[in-house]
C-alpha cells in the first residue's frame, strides 16, 4: 500500500500536529473494511483523533483510496469547524483522486520530487506487499 497526503493536507496537519501514524492508521481501519464513509468514485472519508483525545470529535480527512493499492490523502478538516463538505467540492475531489488514482509511477515521482506530494511510509505486513516492479 502506498500512502500519500497533498501538499494542502500536508499543511493541514503541520498545524493540527496530526501525526502519519494517525493517517496510517487511518488506512488500516479502511483496509479492515472500517470505512467511516463512502463517498463514491474512490472516495472515502476517515476519522482521525486530536492528538490526546478520539476520533469522534477530531479530523475529517478525504482520501482517494484503491483497496491493497494507494491512498492520496486530498482534504482535511476539523469536525468542529465544518459539518461536511458540499457538493461541488465533492465532484471537485472525486476527479482529482480518480487522477492521483490512475497515476503512473513516474508522475508520482515527479509529484514527490514537485512537493506536490509527500509520502507516508508504510510497511505494516509488507510481507503481503507485491514486490517492486
Amino acid at each position: 500500500m502506498q500512502i500519500f497526503k497533498v501538499k494542502g493536507v500536508a499543511r493541514f496537519t503541520r498545524r493540527q500536529r496530526i501525526a502519519d501514524e494517525s493517517l496510517r492508521e487511518a488506512i488500516e481501519r479502511a483496509g479492515r473494511g472500517a470505512i467511516d464513509a463512502d463517498l463514491g468514485g474512490g472516495l472515502i472519508k476517515q476519522r482521525v483523533a486530536r492528538p490526546g483525545q478520539g476520533r469522534s470529535g477530531g479530523f475529517r480527512m478525504i482520501v482517494a483510496y484503491r483497496a491493497a493499492g494507494r491512498a492520496v490523502f486530498l482534504y482535511g478538516f476539523a469536525k468542529n469547524e465544518r459539518h461536511n463538505i458540499d457538493d461541488d467540492e465533492l465532484e471537485d475531489l472525486r476527479a482529482i483522486g480518480a487522477n492521483w488514482l490512475a497515476a503512473s509511477a513516474g508522475i508520482i515521482r515527479q509529484a514527490l520530487a514537485d512537493g506536490d506530494l509527500q509520502e507516508i511510509e508504510y510497511d505494516h505486513n509488507e510481507e503481503t506487499q507485491p514486490p517492486p516492479a
